[in-house]
């Protein structure tokens, strides 16, 4: 009998580094491990604490990363929530070559989108976390780089990412936040025209609106099993 691939999922957030193992359905087969994200997160500082947080976590045969920036051809073009110094970082060939195993790196968004995706029709990911990712699919077919997040939003005074963003979900409190969530929703739903809009992100938990019918809050872990569809497109 073949043995089935293992995937170890990595998700490089603004606020945490997470891992776990996959199995060849993107089930999976270990916890959790994570780690609060270096401050300042320079590629170095970052790729430290992901050999360290992955030591212990067992057998795998292929690596899935979600980063939270521009990514083309496994290279890291923009990370507004991590450091400057991750414009033009081959994080793919460096991941790849630490653990001597193929590795494909995506979006977070985009990766995280996979974990929820029906793959029917028009289909939009939000993630609020320390930012505002966006991943747009067609028939499952990712969009890539959509950095919906850093679009001008609400007479001039920033972007959608400065709206909702963590930063903002302390200093207004999370009853003016979810106002705020609301307009965001209320923006996007007649421009993109999604089947289906998905919430996710680790501040999706604090999402209490009466949603409309093609809106829904999506578990967070979707952000590490979303990880098994980069070796499936």
């Amino acid at each position: 009998m073949t043995q089935q691939p293992r995937t170890l999922a990595i998700d490089i957030g603004g606020t945490g580094l997470k891992a776990m193992i996959l199995d060849s359905e993107g089930s999976p087969l270990s916890e959790r491990a994570r780690v609060d994200t270096p401050r300042p997160a320079t590629p170095d500082a970052v790729l430290a604490e992901i050999w360290k947080l992955i030591a212990p976590i067992g057998a795998f045969d292929r690596v899935s990363v979600g980063f939270p920036g521009v990514v083309q051809d496994g290279v890291t073009r923009t990370a507004p929530n991590l450091h400057e110094d991750w414009a033009n970082v081959e994080l793919q060939r460096l991941i790849s070559e630490k653990t001597g195993k193929p590795t494909r790196v995506l979006n977070d968004a985009g990766v995280q989108g996979y974990g929820i995706i029906e793959g029917k029709g028009v289909e939009m990911v939000l993630t609020f976390g320390t930012g505002m990712g966006c991943g747009l699919y067609n028939d499952g077919v990712y969009v890539p780089n959509l950095e919906l997040g850093h679009h001008p939003f609400g007479r001039g005074k920033g972007s959608y990412e400065d709206y909702v963003d963590d930063k903002a979900l302390k200093d207004v409190g999370k009853k003016k936040w979810n106002r705020r969530v609301r307009r965001v929703i209320e923006q996007v739903l007649p421009i993109w025209n999604p089947r289906i809009l998905y919430l996710g992100g680790g501040n999706a938990k604090h999402i209490k609106l009466e949603l409309p019918e093609n809106v829904r809050i999506a578990d967070n872990i979707a952000g590490l099993t979303g990880g098994i569809a980069l070796w499936l497109h």
